[in-house]
């Protein structure tokens, strides 16, 4: 990956664009990140760095977590996360990423923890449907309902939806682009929604997907058997060409 960063979530608003409509974007208040660790490829068999977010108080960690700091000679961080940056050999233990790493445009993964919802039932939990609540349903509206054959298999395969925990599993949400950077402030502000509740860690990087531009004209085509060619002629756009 080409750069990356540790960030909190503050949480969701709305701006404005220039053509004046309404942008559903997430506050993440991304870094200072300090480069805690290098890894290398004749040490360690790869290229990486290690990245240090929020300080902490010293009491709050362990002592083998003091000695990996003070080896570095870089103050105590409460989160840690390695990342293989593609200028990992350019970075030295003690370096800053700040949030002008990324510029408005750039498009990034951002993978948190999602919110915690408790034991749920099946229908919320995996969104299955309801039995019919008329003509003698009985209590069993919002059960799981049938779980298989009886005699084959005699058992219930792995996987089947049913009631359980729900939440609190790592979720990347994939090709956000970035609305706006404010390097003083450690903002990074991003369009849509991330994971997580408010004040959750989260982790930023440039995305795996493929972006293609689109080109001028892209949706108009000039095959007359198309939609997008046909010219209404009862349509007053048409009638003034």
């Amino acid at each position: 990956m080409k750069k990356a960063i540790i960030g909190k979530k503050v949480g969701m608003t709305q701006i404005f664009d220039e053509a004046g409509k309404v942008v559903p974007v997430t506050v993440i208040e991304a870094g200072p990140c300090v480069v805690v660790q290098k890894k290398t490829v004749e040490k360690e068999g790869y290229a990486a760095v290690q990245l240090g977010f929020e300080d902490v108080a010293d009491k709050k960690l362990s002592k083998p977590e003091n000695g990996h700091f003070e080896k570095a000679g870089v103050e105590k961080k409460k989160y840690l996360k390695e990342f293989r940056l593609d200028n990992s050999d350019e970075l030295n233990v003690g370096d800053l990423i700040k949030a002008d790493a990324f510029a408005e445009g750039d498009h990034i993964d951002v993978t948190g923890i999602s919110k915690g919802h408790g034991y749920q039932g099946a229908i919320k939990r995996f969104g299955a449907q309801r039995t019919p609540t008329s003509h003698g349903g009985g209590p069993v509206h919002r059960h799981a309902g049938s779980m298989g054959s009886t005699s084959t298999p005699s058992r219930i395969f792995k996987g089947h939806i049913g009631a359980g925990h729900m939440g609190v599993e790592q979720v990347t949400v994939q090709n956000l682009d970035v609305v706006k950077v404010d390097p003083e402030l450690n903002m990074i502000v991003v369009r849509g929604a991330i994971p997580g509740p408010k004040g959750g860690i989260v982790y930023l990087k440039n995305t795996v997907k493929t972006i293609v531009e689109k080109k001028a004209g892209a949706g108009i085509s000039v095959n007359p058997q198309k939609a997008s060619a046909r010219v209404n002629p009862q349509k007053a756009s048409a009638r003034t060409k």
